[in-house]
């Protein structure tokens, strides 16, 4: 993300009119997946991501979902999630 992630654009993540630009949607869509359905990748996706991304870059995305994901599966199992989300308001 070029010029980082503000408030506003993390709200729109649930938004089908968001203002992500292709390669940000493959990516966030890499993610969802590897969390969601990892066996439902297939070449066809693998596909679609090298339309955007060189191979080594869809490496790189996909160590890091995997090490954010199994991070975050380690917090829990720990029960070290943040009971709660303090906001600035």
């Amino acid at each position: 993300m070029e010029n980082g992630l503000t408030e506003a654009k993390i709200g729109q993540l649930d938004t089908p009119d968001n203002e992500f630009s292709r390669r940000e949607r493959l990516a966030i869509e890499y993610a969802e997946r590897m969390a969601l359905d990892h066996h439902g990748i297939d070449d066809e996706f693998f596909a679609t991501l090298a339309e955007e991304f060189e191979d080594p870059e869809i490496l790189e995305l996909g160590m890091m979902i995997g090490q954010y994901i199994g991070f975050g599966r380690l917090l829990k199992v720990l029960d070290l999630e943040p009971k709660l989300c303090p906001t600035d308001k």
